[in-house]
């Protein structure tokens, strides 16, 4: 009988599924070409007619999460104003606490992988950072631009978007507190931690008092869904 062949659609889904199990069992740095094909079922010449590198075969991983993602496209549907750049932070805090609140989960994973990419050669950091950027960046500005010609924020100087990588980083680092079982540093109640960075993050943004008043919901528990805003999810 001679083996099936495969269409190249339905070969490259077949890569990216090897792939995946690879990065999720290896980390980005342990996984190898030789390894996803070999996973695969293929040649590694073979593979590499689909993907010329292992970064290309990361990214095309993060595009299919960000496409298979509703709640990421819910946010880009919301029309940039004051209340969507609080619902954006919001929604970014409420994700990286939840998501330690599984240490040995997939998600966490990945928000480890992420900073060990720091101590090698950045390439998975730089993938994720791209994508990150090119799906949030921009209602993130535009919502910005929106709140301070409503008079709700006070305008920065320095480009708009390194606000939010300032507010991504901070976020990410406090959450990395929360994953050893002894934590390093005790932020005290998960519900109140959530209140307090939102506001903190708000307020570095330049959103004054009666805005974050306004749109923030004091009072609205923790949600623990997954809204991955792309960060660390493949």
């Amino acid at each position: 009988m001679r083996p099936i062949r495969l269409s190249s659609e339905a070969r490259r889904e077949t890569i990216l599924a090897a792939a995946k199990a690879c990065f999720a069992q290896h980390g980005f740095a342990g996984t190898t070409t030789k390894s996803v094909a070999a996973a695969a079922g293929i040649s590694e010449g073979l593979l590499f007619k689909h993907f010329a590198t292992k970064s290309a075969l990361y990214a095309a991983i993060l595009d299919e999460a960000a496409e298979a993602d509703s709640d990421l496209k819910r946010l880009q549907s919301r029309e940039p104003s004051t209340a969507t750049l609080v619902h954006l932070i919001r929604e970014m805090v409420r994700h990286f606490l939840h998501m330690v609140e599984r240490p040995d989960g997939e998600k966490c994973q990945q928000m480890k992988l992420l900073l060990s990419s720091y101590l090698e050669d950045g390439e998975f950091a730089r993938l994720v950072y791209h994508k990150i950027g090119e799906i949030i960046g921009p209602i993130f500005v535009a919502s910005l631009a929106k709140a301070v010609q409503a008079g709700d924020a006070v305008a920065s100087a320095g480009p708009p978007i390194n606000l939010f990588w300032f507010a991504h980083q901070m976020i990410h680092m406090v959450a990395l507190t929360r994953i050893p079982k002894a934590v390093p540093l005790d932020y005290g109640n998960s519900e109140d931690l959530e209140r307090q960075i939102c506001e903190f993050t708000l307020r570095g943004l330049g959103l004054k008092e009666h805005a974050i008043a306004t749109h923030l919901d004091r009072t609205s528990p923790v949600r623990p869904h997954e809204t991955p805003l792309v960060s660390e999810s493949a």
